[in-house]
């Protein structure tokens, strides 16, 4: 099974979900997303295999989504999207993909689902 973490070492809920992930004796890859982002077509794929729409991923308590008035409900989808892009700290984490599906690790458990 191939497996994908989108990680962010500084955050308990990805750590914690990374550490679901080594309890289980799992293989998998991880990209620490706020030194590798995802491109905007990575960013489109995750967005459909979640089924969410791009404010729905956003992290809309962080400094850029405050300082780039992405609140603006006149913003497209493509705005939402090149914002993530440009400013991953914006993504909601951890992301985890895998042959089953793709989950975000909020509660880190939500990746039982997938593995």
């Amino acid at each position: 099974m191939s497996v994908i973490i989108y990680h962010n070492p500084e955050c308990t809920k990805s750590r914690l979900t990374l550490n679901i992930l080594e309890e289980k004796n799992i293989d998998f890859k991880v990209i620490n997303y706020l030194d590798k982002p995802p491109s905007i077509h990575e960013l489109k794929i995750l967005l459909s295999e979640l089924r969410m729409d791009a404010r729905s991923l956003m992290r809309t308590f962080e400094a850029p989504y405050k300082a780039n008035n992405l609140g603006d409900e006149l913003l497209s989808e493509d705005d939402l999207i090149q914002a993530m892009a440009d400013n991953p700290i914006l993504i909601e984490r951890p992301i985890i993909r895998t042959d089953k599906g793709t989950v975000i690790g909020r509660p880190p458990d939500n990746v039982l689902a997938i593995i």
